[in-house]
């Protein structure tokens, strides 16, 4: 027998958190439709979410919102949380909405790499991000995907048609911000 998942849109899901009946306590997130558990808080990964803001805001200044774990509102059935993303302008330019574009988004990967990306890239290339990064704890390294592109065979039809991994000793300038370098290592724990 097949079994029915109730898909649910952004705008229900935004309504069960304005209602109270989700809160910061049952730490999910909106992906496809699918409301997903949130990846647990381990003082690693936890540092390593700290030092990526830290770095992204120096290398973006002045005019850019640097995000942690905020939501974004991609689409109509998704409003993920990722761990950093960063947005043209001002948190008062957000104050009725969530950002529907970052320019880089960051997930830190400790237990579920495969997820991000698969799953988190996918529907990041869905949504058109250019720039998406995976602070790959495990391995040591960042991994760099951009150049989404369709792609029937992934999960939401898209995948990034440039993937990369660099070492500790390596640096990249996010696409938004070709003159600012950072080096791989100082987003490392």
């Amino acid at each position: 027998m097949d079994v029915k998942e109730r898909k649910w849109t952004r705008v229900e899901y935004e309504r069960l958190v304005e209602a109270e009946i989700l809160g910061p306590e049952d730490r999910v997130e909106l992906l496809g439709g699918a409301m997903i558990c949130k990846e647990p808080q381990h003082s690693l990964h936890a540092a390593a979410i700290r030092l990526v803001v830290r770095v992204l805001t120096r290398a973006f200044g002045p005019g850019w919102d640097v995000l942690s774990q905020m939501p974004v509102a991609l689409d109509d059935e998704s409003e993920p949380e990722p761990d950093v993303c960063v947005v043209p302008g001002d948190p008062r330019d957000y104050r009725d909405a969530h950002p529907t574009r970052p320019v880089l988004v960051v997930e830190v990967a400790l237990s579920r790499l495969g997820f991000d990306r698969d799953r988190k890239g996918s529907l990041y290339s869905r949504a058109g991000l250019a720039d998406y990064w995976i602070v790959n704890l495990p391995d040591r390294r960042l991994e760099v995907y951009r150049g989404p592109v369709p792609d029937g065979g992934a999960l939401f039809g898209w995948r990034y048609g440039s993937a990369q991994a660099l070492g500790p000793d390596e640096r990249i300038s996010p696409l938004a911000l070709p003159d600012a370098a950072v080096t791989v290592a100082d987003l490392l724990p």
